[in-house]
């Protein structure tokens, strides 16, 4: 399944958002990757297993299931996460990039890869259909998120 969408993040035609400066939503994005239960309810753990200046890799649990992932961080362009095939969980790729297709404007583009052909009618692209929901779903309640933490500061500070 390939999924891909974006979402606004500053748009100088809708004045009810607050708009965010770059950085901001880097050091929100960064803040995803790095500490995903403040978006994810239902993770029951994270832990970064190793780590170098661009490059770490997490185990995420939810329940029993444990997912293992390599996060990399492009400096103030975008996120890759890339999980292997284990067991019942297919090898996936997601890419998150910040984009700013003109003046004053600022966008995150969201691409979802998981390498399996979906055939159309198929089971398998029924449910991929409710995944494409969810995956949107989610990442527009982290941009509500990252909003919310930037109103109150909290995207202010340096990232460690």
């Amino acid at each position: 399944m390939k999924f891909t969408h974006l979402l606004h993040i500053n748009d100088s035609l809708n004045l009810l958002i607050d708009p965010m400066t770059r950085g901001q939503l880097w050091l929100g994005l960064v803040m995803r990757a790095r500490s995903p239960a403040l978006f994810v309810p239902w993770l029951d753990g994270c832990q970064i297993v190793a780590k170098s200046a661009s490059v770490f890799e997490r185990v995420l649990r939810y329940g029993e299931v444990e997912i293992h992932d390599v996060v990399t961080l492009v400096p103030e362009q975008e996120i890759r996460y890339k999980i292997a095939a284990q067991g019942e969980v297919p090898a996936s790729r997601l890419v998150v990039k910040i984009e700013e297709p003109g003046d004053a404007l600022l966008d995150v583009r969201f691409s979802y890869d998981d390498d399996i052909e979906e055939v159309p009618g198929s089971l398998e692209a029924f449910y991929n259909s409710y995944r494409r929901s969810a995956y949107e779903e989610s990442d527009i309640d982290t941009i509500r998120i990252l909003r919310q933490f930037a109103g109150e500061g909290r995207l202010n500070l340096p990232m460690e």
